[in-house]
């Protein structure tokens, strides 16, 4: 599989007290499908909240990042999904 495109995607917890590792480990899952996860950065938000921000390796003829999205979105302790940015490679 060619991995042509990089996206940056925020992830916001519900809260200070969810696990991120638990997130990381199921979006890991996620982007296994369409390519796979790149990196993963914790970036601090405000009052102890902190947000994931993974970089993925996509082909782009697998699927877009609505499909992508809508996927972690529904992972037990996440709150939103923004893709900030995406780059053909």
């Amino acid at each position: 599989m060619e991995l042509n495109v990089a996206a940056t995607v925020r992830i916001m917890p519900t809260g200070t007290d969810v696990k991120l590792d638990v997130i990381q480990k199921s979006v890991e899952k996620i982007a296994a499908q369409y390519g796979k996860l790149n990196s993963v950065q914790i970036k601090p938000i405000a009052f102890g909240l902190n947000a994931l921000e993974v970089m993925l390796l996509l082909n782009d003829k697998q699927g877009g990042m609505d499909e992508i999205e809508a996927q972690i979105a529904k992972i037990d302790g996440v709150n939103s999904v923004e893709t900030l940015e995406v780059t053909r490679l």
